[in-house]
């Protein structure tokens, strides 16, 4: 009887509860995990190099096929996002959902392009971002070694696949002009080693046995390593080698412009949007450009006069030809660059009140890739798998890389610039596909020449020459609005392009030479860090003139960096709601 009374009793219970209705926030969430778990499987060396290790057998699948497999998947993920109403959504989360959905719509609309053929640059390609691997993944175990191993003896699948895709570049007309090429077949023949343990795929072997593996299986390790590098790998460069020479160099383009391409004008448009986050034309960035040089311009020729040259071109002469401002040795430009870098370092605490934990290396960029390419970059960290980050020096043709270059190459590759960005965005609560996939040329690049300019109020500027560096790496990227376009857009030769940097700029003959041909490589890539720049000035100038003595440039520069890289259009709501938050605080 008793339990007769209970069920009675339990069953309107049964009957009447109410379901639990999902709310925008939840679906929200829910679509968030599921994307990410998809990026993850997409891109299974960021998941190893993130502590997810269910991928660790696989390398990305570059296929065509694949693209559209994961174009397929994004439209998905773009209709559900679409559901999902944004007056649910908390402030934080409605920039989320923003920001989503324009990664979506971008992959999307990408693949609609014929030039998704075009798989490689001078400033990166398959075959170089496989040798690369041994940076971007966590080697500690046995596991991680043999993940690595495993690897790597897919390289002839992933170059048979790069190589065919390019097949229909070349079929279609969608190939690399001619002029930029010159030292692309290095980056090629300089992974070939007939010393196996001298590869940079043996790397990983060089180093000292992790106390977690045996010296059994070192052993093995490092044998098997020597045959896939002997067997596998040289193989497939030898034969990557032989195509380019044979099918690719003789069919390369005569014209420098994407524009000359079929569809190119409507993808060179589609590029500045993205590179940017705009919506400025063409020939509005080039007018922008014109501008900056003639302002910049300006204030060479007063660091010219106070350095006691007449010119401004004499003075720049004399820096590219004087031996004193030329490192002699590689070792001796390093040392330069790593003893910037703590200066740097000692700066930080005064003008930012959030630090990020994790540290940064400094490495020589590989010798077959150097010559051809720019004079430094950086490559991101992971926290996650011990991975720091680390700022990549040139050390080739020594002769063009100038001592008084180095405060503003330092300040935009590692602090305040570049790591100090990202390893700032790692740590920071945000969703996952923005703290560690989301790369917007214009934010993080327009940040990273910001940061040079902070050097002037940290005093690294400290010689007329340094001064001109600034200066001419500000005019750098000035031209870089005008000959981008110019190319592009306006028909422009490279010879064009190269005389008006050199008329402009202090950097050298051969840096010019390199970074010419990435941006006719590269369309629009280069427009983004000028305009962001020039954004971030903005903000900051708005800030300044608002707030007047409670201005505070710590704050300013965390509220710049604490939602991590997103649009300018979001950057500037951002920064007009932290103004607005300040002058309702207290004066202090």
């Amino acid at each position: 009887m008793r339990s007769s009374f209970a069920a009675l009793i339990a069953a309107p219970l049964l009957v009447f509860a109410t379901p639990v209705l999902a709310t925008p926030a939840d679906d929200f969430q829910s679509l968030l995990k599921d994307h990410w778990q998809w990026v993850l499987s997409e891109n299974p060396e960021l998941a190893t190099s993130l502590g997810v290790r269910d991928y660790d057998d696989q390398i990305e699948d570059i296929s065509l096929e694949a693209r559209d497999r994961s174009v397929a998947r994004a439209a998905e993920f773009l209709r559900r996002l679409n559901a999902i109403p944004a007056e649910g959504l908390s402030a934080a989360d409605k920039s989320n959902r923003m920001i989503l959905k324009r990664n979506l719509e971008l992959q999307i609309a990408a693949n609609k392009f014929p030039q998704r053929t075009m798989l490689f640059t001078t400033y990166s390609g398959w075959h170089q971002n496989m040798v690369g691997l041994a940076d971007q993944v966590p080697l500690y175990t046995l596991a991680d070694y043999e993940s690595y191993l495993a690897r790597i003896r897919q390289y002839p699948k992933l170059n048979d696949t790069g190589i065919a895709i390019s097949n229909q570049a070349i079929a279609q007309g969608y190939t690399l002009p001619c002029v930029v090429l010159g030292d692309f077949e290095k980056g090629i023949s300089g992974v070939i080693a007939e010393d196996p343990t001298k590869s940079r795929y043996y790397k990983p072997f060089t180093q000292t046995r992790p106390n977690a593996i045996s010296e059994a299986d070192w052993a093995r390790l490092s044998s098997e390593a020597r045959d896939i590098v002997t067997n596998v790998i040289n193989p497939a460069y030898e034969k990557h080698l032989e195509w380019y020479r044979e099918s690719y160099l003789p069919a390369c383009a005569s014209d420098v412009g994407i524009s000359a391409q079929k569809g190119g004008a409507a993808y060179y448009d589609s590029r500045i949007k993205v590179m940017t986050t705009t919506d400025l034309t063409a020939d509005e960035i080039h007018n922008i450009g014109l501008s900056e040089v003639a302002r910049i311009r300006a204030e060479m020729e007063k660091v010219a006069a106070s350095a006691g040259f007449d010119t401004r071109e004499a003075y720049i002469e004399h820096l590219r030809t004087d031996p004193k401002y030329y490192a002699k040795t590689p070792e001796e430009l390093m040392r330069a660059n790593a003893r910037q870098a703590k200066a740097l370092d000692a700066h930080m605490p005064k003008y930012f009140g959030l630090l990020p934990r994790l540290p940064y290396g400094i490495k020589e960029i590989p010798a077959e890739i150097a010559e051809g390419t720019t004079t430094a970059y950086y490559s991101s960290g992971s926290p996650q798998s011990g991975i720091p980050g680390y700022y990549y020096v040139n050390t080739s043709k020594l002769d063009q890389r100038p001592l008084w270059e180095i405060p503003a190459l330092t300040a935009h590759e590692a602090v305040p610039g570049h790591h100090h960005q990202i390893a700032l965005q790692q740590e920071i609560d945000l969703p996952d596909f923005r703290r560690y996939g989301s790369f917007i040329t214009a934010f993080t690049e327009g940040w990273g020449l910001y940061s040079e300019r902070i050097g002037i109020e940290m005093g690294i500027y400290d010689t007329p020459e340094k001064d001109m560096g600034r200066l001419s790496y500000e005019m750098w990227r000035a031209c870089r609005l005008v000959v981008d376009t110019g190319i592009h857009s306006k028909g422009w030769s490279k010879q064009q392009a190269v005389d008006f940097m050199l008329d402009n700029t202090a950097l050298s003959a051969a840096n010019i030479n390199a970074e010419v041909n990435r941006y006719i490589s590269w369309p629009a890539q280069a427009l983004g860090y000028k305009i962001g720049e020039l954004k971030i000035r903005e903000l900051r100038k708005r800030a300044e003139d608002a707030l007047g003595s409670n201005f505070d440039v710590r704050a300013f520069h965390d509220a710049v960096l604490d939602q991590g890289p997103v649009p300018l259009n979001v950057l500037e709501s951002q920064i007009d709601a932290w103004i607005a938050n300040q002058q309702a605080k207290p004066a202090a």
